[in-house]
């Protein structure tokens, strides 16, 4: 099966590079046994282009605008990447026969009700979960789709100019900086290569529908980040706990999102490690990376 990643430089985008390709975790990325080439996903005749010479059967769509609170701010530049660039590749799919995965978000739902399975009702409540819900929308239009609901991804990204949760927490708490926590947010947390595995079985299966990946345990990001602590053997006294409401934030957050999973381990087998496993993978690949 020839797949198309775009937006392949991203957490999301290099772990489902290296899940599938034969290489594995052997996989380097200066030397890839892949084939890579540069795509504005925003420009219609480039991506028409590039469909056109690989001819895949599949297109997953990994690229995104993700920062929430510049997608607040910056909503003609989030549009155009999160919802045109899915109407653009849909549309570039259908001309050579191939199917998209669109890869969506939690914040598609307003967080009142989560965790959350396929057929809830999306109500985002600020402009990413907006953007994001006019893409899958526009990838439905598609005459063969799937959508990967996702939430809060954590991993370890090729590049190290590239952050997370996790990172976040493990680097400020190791260099003694105290970190404040909302306990009002509450997510089910996704390791990324625990993603990608979910990810690539969906385009191996050629499933079409709404799936959601997502980790198994649902909790507030302040008792992520001491289980963050705690896996990393890290002063968790230094994570003080504050609410939403101190945060001054451009961008409203829904409150308790998080997924159902049973779909996707039913029709993919998909089974994502627990919590503790996941981050006590991330550390012995840190340690093994330094």
């Amino acid at each position: 099966m020839r797949t198309l990643i775009t937006g392949a430089n991203g957490m999301l985008g290099q772990a489902l590079v290296r899940r599938m390709t034969p290489a594995g975790n052997d996989l380097r990325f200066d030397e890839p046994p892949v084939n890579y080439a540069r795509l504005d996903v925003t420009e219609a005749d480039g991506v028409r282009a590039l469909l056109d010479d690989f001819h895949p059967d599949a297109v997953v769509n990994c690229a995104a605008m993700t920062q929430v609170d510049r997608c607040e701010e910056e909503r003609a530049a989030c549009r155009t990447v999160n919802t045109g660039a899915v109407e653009t590749l849909a549309g570039a799919c259908d001309e050579v026969g191939a199917r998209l995965v669109q890869v969506s978000t939690d914040f598609v739902f307003d967080g009142e009700n989560g965790p959350y399975d396929e057929d809830a009702v999306p109500n985002p409540v600020n402009f990413y979960g907006q953007a994001k819900l006019d893409g899958e929308r526009a990838a439905r239009r598609a005459e063969r789709w799937a959508i990967a609901r996702t939430v809060l991804v954590y991993g370890l990204p090729q590049d190290e100019s590239r952050s997370n949760i996790v990172l976040w927490i493990q680097r400020a708490l190791a260099g003694g900086e105290d970190v404040h926590v909302v306990t009002d947010q509450h997510r089910t947390p996704t390791y990324a290569p625990d993603l990608a595995a979910g990810v690539a079985q969906l385009v191996r299966s050629e499933s079409e529908g709404v799936f959601h990946l997502a980790g198994p345990e649902l909790l507030s990001v302040y008792s992520f980040a001491r289980r963050v602590a705690d896996a990393f053997d890290l002063d968790a006294d230094l994570i003080h706990p504050t609410d939403s409401t101190s945060l001054d934030q451009p961008a409203k957050r829904p409150p308790r999102t998080g997924f159902v999973i049973e779909k996707a381990r039913r029709a993919l087998g998909y089974e994502p490690r627990p919590l503790d496993d996941a981050l006590r993978d991330m550390r012995e690949r840190l340690e093994r990376d330094q």
